[in-house]
């Protein structure tokens, strides 16, 4: 009997207490990745920041599944994981590192936010109809972020200030485009071995561009800080938290599952304010707030439109 009992509350850990611990760490651990980045590219270009760490975690990815003898994707597979390269590596999480540089680390992560937002605009420029949910939450979630701005007016006379929120939004767009093509598109493949291929290939494309245009630099010039900086982000923003969000992805039902995209702004507010004496005053708070309402509205019409 007291075997039984034993094995039965441990399946149920591994059913459900891992799945919640890993999406606990999803939580916390990608919120601190807007921390990091912001101190690798204090020292060194921010495309060439993101060039080597998703050269790292990509190696690691295709170092294993080949020590695995995982079966490389096949055919049209390959056509989806360049895409996939192009829109959430090249251009989402490269933008979105070289936005740090000029804004701060919890205001990217606002910005970041937004993503399910504009994958609701663009399905309904797609021909699909919005619910009344849908559409309050557009308001809210936007509202909040003019109330975020409203404490960086003055900024907007910066042209660096400028140019980190233009690449910021620009970011979350292409990676609600690569969501968008993800759920049309989905194959089969181990979708760990799809990442690190995605990681690998933008690597590739983000060293050519950087190389073409002369804005990288040596890498005997990037000092110790950055190097900390792109482990961090190799081992914890690109290796061991993507896995941890695939699994929780697997095992946990979506509106448990995406509780980490209203943790991971809040994480990087707090710690960009604790690291880097970045303002926390009513406007950020306020509108930080107003703008995961609006979040939380449009991901839960979303899922009743899965329903």
């Amino acid at each position: 009997m007291r075997t039984r009992i034993k094995n039965a509350f441990l399946n149920q850990i591994k059913t459900i207490g891992l799945p919640i611990l890993a999406l606990c760490w999803v939580s916390f651990f990608w919120g601190t990745t807007w921390i990091a980045s912001k101190e690798g590219v204090k020292h060194m270009p921010a495309l060439q920041l993101a060039a080597i760490r998703q050269f790292i975690g990509g190696f690691l990815y295709i170092a294993f599944f080949l020590w695995k003898k995982t079966p490389w994707p096949k055919g049209k597979q390959w056509k989806f994981i360049l895409i996939l390269s192009g829109l959430n590596f090249v251009l989402s999480n490269g933008l979105s590192t070289w936005g740090v540089k000029y804004i701060s680390s919890g205001l990217g992560a606002i910005i970041g936010a937004l993503v399910p937002l504009w994958v609701v605009i663009i399905s309904f420029f797609r021909g699909e109809r919005l619910s009344k949910l849908s559409i309050i939450g557009l308001i809210v979630g936007f509202s909040g972020i003019c109330v975020v701005f409203y404490d960086h007016l003055s900024d907007f006379l910066l042209p660096d200030f400028r140019f980190g929120i233009l690449i910021s939004i620009i970011a979350t767009l292409t990676w609600a485009f690569g969501t968008l093509y993800t759920k049309k598109k989905a194959t089969s493949f181990n979708p760990y071995f799809g990442l690190g291929l995605q990681m690998f290939i933008s690597s590739i494309l983000l060293f050519a561009f950087t190389g073409a245009t002369g804005t990288s630099v040596s890498l005997s010039a990037i000092p110790a800080a950055s190097w900390w900086a792109i482990g961090y982000l190799v081992v914890f923003g690109s290796v061991l938290t993507f896995i941890a969000f695939i699994y929780a992805l697997q095992r946990l039902p979506s509106e448990i599952s995406s509780i980490y995209a209203y943790v991971n702004p809040i994480v990087a507010v707090l710690l960009g304010t604790i690291i880097f004496n970045e303002s926390l005053n009513p406007p950020i708070v306020i509108g930080g707030s107003i703008t995961l309402i609006g979040l939380y509205m449009v991901n839960q019409s979303m899922r009743k439109n899965r329903a």
